[in-house]
C-alpha cells in the first residue's frame, strides 16, 4: 500500500459562491469527517489531487492529510468517501475525506482485472467479464489497487467464480462466493435471422410474380 499526501487548508465560507471562487483558484471544495470528529470543510490543490488520482480508483487510497492549522504537524489517514464531477466536463467538484484508524479493518470496493486469454477465446469463445469490483474487508495497510485474475485456463462453457480464486493476502471476500466473475461463451449463430431474412425475400418474389400474373391477364 502506497500512502499519499494532500495538504488542505480550513475554509471558514460555505455555499455555491464561495465553491465557485475556490474553484476558480485552483483549488477544490472539501470536508473532513470521521466517526469522532466532527466535520471540517476544508480546500485542497485541484491540479495535487487530479494527479494523484490519475488512473487510480479514488476509494482505494489512503492519503496523509494534512491541514495547515494543525500546529503540531500531524496527519490524519483518511480515505475519500465520495468524489462530486461534472456531468459534462467530468471535473471534480467536491471531495469528502473520511478518517480512518490503521489498527481497523475497513471495508472497499476492489476493481478486478482479468489477466492472460483463455483457452475458450483461443477456440472461438468470446469472454464475458461479469463482476467488474469487488467487496473485500481489510486492514487499511492491506488495500490493495486491484485484484488480478488469470483467465487463462477458462474454455467455452466454463465460468469463474468468486469461491475459485485467490485473494491477495489479508483480503477478505465479502461476497458470495458463487457470484460469477467470468465465463466464457460460445460464438451466437444468428440463425432465426437467417431464416427471417430468407422468409421476406420469398414474400417480395411470390408478390413479383403475383403482379406479373396480374399484367399477363390485363
Amino acid at each position: 500500500m502506497v500512502t499519499m499526501r494532500i495538504n488542505a487548508k480550513i475554509r471558514t465560507k460555505t455555499g455555491k459562491g464561495p465553491a465557485r471562487k475556490i474553484r476558480s483558484a485552483g483549488k477544490l471544495p472539501a470536508i473532513f469527517y470521521g466517526p469522532e470528529i466532527n466535520p471540517i470543510t476544508l480546500s485542497v490543490d485541484y491540479m495535487q489531487l487530479e494527479k494523484m488520482l490519475k488512473g487510480k480508483s479514488a476509494e482505494n487510497i489512503i492519503f496523509d492529510l494534512r491541514i495547515d492549522s494543525d500546529e503540531k504537524g500531524r496527519s490524519k489517514k483518511v480515505m475519500i468517501k465520495e468524489i462530486q464531477r461534472d456531468p459534462v466536463t467530468r471535473e471534480y467538484l467536491h471531495v469528502d475525506l473520511y478518517e480512518i484508524a490503521m489498527g481497523k479493518e475497513i471495508e472497499a470496493d476492489i476493481p478486478v482485472h482479468l489477466i492472460n486469454i483463455p483457452i475458450g477465446v483461443t477456440n472461438g469463445g468470446i469472454l464475458q467479464h461479469i463482476r467488474r469490483v469487488l467487496g473485500v474487508s481489510c486492514m487499511p495497510e492491506d488495500l490493495v489497487d486491484k485484484i488480478d485474475i488469470d483467465v487463462s485456463a477458462l474454455d467455452i462453457g466454463q465460468s469463474l467464480h468468486i469461491g475459485d480464486i485467490s485473494f491477495p493476502p489479508g483480503l477478505k471476500s465479502m461476497e458470495d462466493e458463487n457470484l460469477t466473475i467470468a465465463t466464457v461463451v460460445a460464438p451466437t449463430i444468428e440463425v432465426e435471422e437467417v431464416k427471417e431474412e430468407e422468409v421476406k425475400e420469398e414474400e417480395v418474389e411470390e408478390a413479383e410474380r403475383e403482379e406479373i400474373k396480374g399484367e399477363d391477364k390485363s
